[in-house]
């Protein structure tokens, strides 16, 4: 009998009012591992509910107090990374070793979170004006929401919860159905850092549980990482329903490759970012931007590295790149991929035909590339969150970045050359959020936030870092004067420092 995910509701793992389940697959087997229960209104209302009674105690807990429980969790995760690590291959289906960096940059969040009693001070003035002073403080929002998505069930959460419940909030995750066992695990381990019963819960489910966070009005701010259309949907929600929104959306990332770039590492760089986790991360380099005569020399090489590429389960050390992640998304590619074929795009190697021995059932495929790809195909236009690398040929650094800056989305972009100068221009005249220079992935450190531009970010405030901290809390402004230094009778204009 199948083993069946939960809620994980004011300290208990809990079936709620959940009705309906869904399937979680092993992608490397093709074969059903366990059901997880898909939440509805009643089960939110039950995490707010939790989330309500320990939300004043919570509140009022010092910052260093507060602290010291991410400071516990901080050394837990690090004790379970493995354990964690292998439950994101078995349920995505990413390399055991990419498994464990993503793991890793949860926990550079997860330590920056812990330097919340600094991150929280305000600013103050003395003798704003006669016998007034002023400072700011800021306080936490109360109950906050995050959706995350399939392709990094630890780490992505790892950029909402620890902040916002360091910062004095509670905190209600809804991660993807796809692969749900690492949020309950991130939970008892919460748990065992002695994190009050509520301040942290897990619903399960689809859109009918994100309905009912956007609708919740108890819930005042909600965080998302996922597809375009997802995104502008729960902005638009979240916002007619007065919540604070963050929401992260899709990327059509791209790599400028200039003549006077190392080929080599270039080469090592994009079959890296184009192919790791295969393709299935929203700062995977999907399109090669190829400048003057580089293409010639440099296709034939990513070629040769996307031939060899070892396809494996993603528990075997060696393995470069594992199966896609369900039966429905390796359809999707594959035919993404045809079309790019139907539009007239070079198909210069076709993944489509990996099979992996012992692994019939599973959903492999490997690394496709495709040469003499233009603006205007779909394979251009579309996030196919895939292992399939495009090829944009341009005749100089110009043309590359209007191309660039053309593109809807906004998400990372990394430019490959020797010359200072090119790459100086190219950061201050792209128009993306996180860029690149001979770093194939920029994701910015925890310190700095994550986020892009255009159709990649609906609202105002980044992922993690200082931005996230504005975001899971408000600002309170306080003047102070005592009855000494107060003038007698009534003043009828505007104050003024004086």
């Amino acid at each position: 009998m199948s083993e069946t995910v939960l809620h994980y509701i004011n300290g208990k793992k809990t079936s709620g009012s959940s009705t309906r389940k869904a399937d979680v697959f092993n992608p490397a087997l093709g074969e059903k591992t366990a059901e997880v229960v898909m939440g509805v209104a009643a089960d939110v209302d039950a995490a707010v509910q939790a989330a309500k009674t320990a939300f004043p105690a919570w509140a009022n807990t010092p910052p260093v107090r507060r602290a010291r429980v991410m400071f516990k969790f901080l050394e837990l995760v690090k004790r379970d990374k493995e354990k964690l690590a292998a439950a994101i291959t078995s349920e995505h289906g990413k390399v055991f070793t990419d498994a464990c960096g993503e793991v890793e940059r949860g926990i550079e969040v997860l330590e920056f979170s812990c330097g919340m009693p600094a991150l929280l001070k305000g600013e103050y003035s003395a003798q704003a004006s006669t016998g007034i002073d002023n400072w700011t403080f800021r306080q936490p929002l109360g109950i906050a929401a995050g959706v995350t998505p399939f392709n990094f069930p630890v780490m992505v959460p790892m950029w909402m919860f620890p902040l916002a419940i360091a910062a004095g909030n509670c905190f209600i995750l809804k991660p993807s159905p796809t692969d749900p066992t690492a949020s309950l695990m991130m939970a008892d381990l919460l748990a065992e850092a002695e994190l009050p019963d509520g301040v942290f819960s897990v619903i399960q489910g689809d859109k009918e549980a994100v309905d009912a966070i956007l609708e919740n009005q108890s819930i005042s701010a909600v965080s998302f990482v996922g597809s375009t259309p997802i995104a502008h949907y729960i902005y638009e929600k979240g916002a007619a329903n007065g919540k604070r929104v963050q929401a992260l959306g899709g990327a059509k990332n791209h790599m400028m490759v200039m003549p006077d770039a190392d080929l080599d590492k270039t080469v090592d760089a994009l079959v890296g970012s184009a192919y790791g986790s295969a393709g299935e991360r929203c700062m995977a380099i999907s399109v090669a931007v190829l400048v003057g005569d580089v293409a010639d020399k440099i296709v034939p090489e990513i070629a040769e590295r996307a031939k060899t590429l070892k396809v494996k389960n993603g528990m075997e050390l060696d393995a470069e790149m594992g199966p896609i992640v369900t039966s429905v998304a390796h359809e999707r590619i594959t035919s993404m991929i045809e079309q790019g074929v139907n539009e007239g795009a070079d198909l210069v190697v076709d993944g489509r035909s990996v099979s992996v021995p012992g692994h019939n059932q599973g959903y492999f495929m490997g690394g496709s590339l495709f040469d003499h790809v233009t603006p205007e195909m779909s394979i251009y236009q579309e996030e196919i969150f895939g292992p399939v690398l495009s090829c944009v040929r341009v005749e100089n650094s110009a043309e590359g970045i209007e191309l660039i800056n053309n593109h809807r989305y906004g998400n990372g972009v990394s430019v490959f050359t020797s010359d200072g100068n090119t790459a100086r221009e190219f950061s201050r005249q792209i128009q993306v959020g996180m860029v690149g220079v001979n770093v194939p992935i920029p994701v910015p450190m925890a310190w700095h936030g994550f986020g892009g531009w255009k159709q990649s970010l609906f609202g105002d405030l980044h992922a993690f870092g200082n931005e996230a901290v504005q975001f899971y809390t408000k600002q309170k402004s306080v003047m102070q004067r005592w009855p000494d230094s107060i003038a007698k009778g009534a003043e009828f204009v505007m104050p003024t420092a004086k």
